[in-house]
């Protein structure tokens, strides 16, 4: 097994782009988007069954190096004080296989 650090990003639907896009120009290849995401937090209620995706979140995850995840942090954390979400980074192991 592998030392990571595990990052889980939540935030509105309409921004899922921009951190795929932060994640891939800083090198992250792999990892996992969960659509419509519900939930409750600092913006209220969000069930997920609205007709647009206004009121949506998405769930993001990624395993990186330790080094690699102060950048993608910092990349994030703009985008997470002028939008709202979440982003939470958690030691991990990474099955080799």
């Amino acid at each position: 097994m592998q030392p990571v650090k595990r990052i889980e990003i939540i935030l509105d639907f309409q921004d899922l782009a921009k951190i795929v896009k932060i994640l891939n120009s800083l090198g992250i290849s792999g990892y996992t988007v969960i659509r419509d995401v519900t939930g409750s937090g600092d913006r209220g209620l969000r069930p997920g069954d609205e007709l647009t995706d206004v009121f949506k979140n998405s769930y993001i995850m990624t395993a990186c190096p330790e080094e690699k995840m102060q950048e993608i942090v910092e990349a994030i954390r703009p985008l997470l004080k002028r939008f709202g979400g979440i982003c939470l980074v958690s030691d991990a192991q990474w099955v080799i296989h």
